[in-house]
């Protein structure tokens, strides 16, 4: 009996001890520009495109000053290597923002600055562009306060802004530090590294207050994981303001 009971204490004691971690984050007051890429693992001029972008942050463009994320399209996997990030909707997303700029092609890679294409050139100004738009006070503001747990992310967030009044806010969680050896189509043998990587996204939500639970599978790396949010206008996909939650610890 005596043996047992610091354990009957410390039995008791954990759920108070056992404390939920949040992190929280405010837009600032200038604005933050969202760069989407859009890849595949099936396609063979991708790596490079995914290279580049994970390489952005060593460059200064780190969350604080871009937002990116990565969608994996599906229209390559019939090649012959289905690509386990890609996502049909992610597709639909693609051809929607292409639609809306009148653009007859799709294609990979493709990247879109703040709803609209950017192609790189052989003068690298993508920071440049960025500066630029950096230097434009936020139309709209965003907080967001996130509470990761073992199977599901809980994200609680408030956007505002006097204009436009239709804009509406999206949620995307992503991982990054992953790696694929790829076994057949174009990218054959090779391994190939990833990062922001969207997992699922959420929305459009209204301005104002918005509540939304990520499902989080067993298999994604939590420590990898983070939230991005941003507001966008619907009729020009122009970006009002954008913001990253970077990983919780648990």
């Amino acid at each position: 009996m005596r043996t047992s009971v610091p354990w009957i204490i410390a039995l008791c004691l954990m759920p108070e001890m056992a404390v939920a971690v949040e992190c929280s984050a405010t837009s600032p007051v200038q604005r933050v520009p969202l760069l989407e890429l859009y890849t595949s693992e099936g396609c063979d001029s991708c790596p490079p495109a995914d290279r580049w972008v994970s390489s952005l942050a060593s460059r200064g463009l780190g969350s604080d000053r871009l937002v990116v994320l990565a969608f994996h399209v599906d229209y390559w996997d019939r090649l012959g290597w289905p690509d386990r990030f890609a996502q049909a909707r992610f597709t639909q997303r693609q051809r929607a923002i292409n639609d809306r700029n009148r653009s007859r092609v799709i294609y990979t890679p493709q990247l879109i600055l703040n709803g609209k294409d950017y192609r790189r050139g052989l003068r690298d100004d993508f920071a440049d562009r960025v500066a630029a738009i950096s230097r434009d006070p936020a139309r709209a503001a965003l907080s967001l306060n996130v509470r990761p747990g073992e199977s599901q992310w809980t994200v609680n967030g408030k956007s505002s802004g006097p204009e436009p009044r239709d804009a509406l806010t999206w949620l995307a969680l992503y991982e990054s530090s992953l790696a694929t050896d790829v076994r057949a189509g174009e990218n054959r043998d090779k391994r190939l590294q990833h990062d922001f990587v969207v997992r699922d996204l959420a929305g459009p939500f209204a301005s104002g207050g918005f509540s939304h639970v990520f499902k989080v599978d067993a298999a994604w790396k939590r420590r990898d994981l983070a939230v991005a949010a941003f507001i966008q206008e619907p009729r020009s996909g122009d970006v009002l303001q954008a913001l990253t939650v970077p990983a919780c610890s648990q």
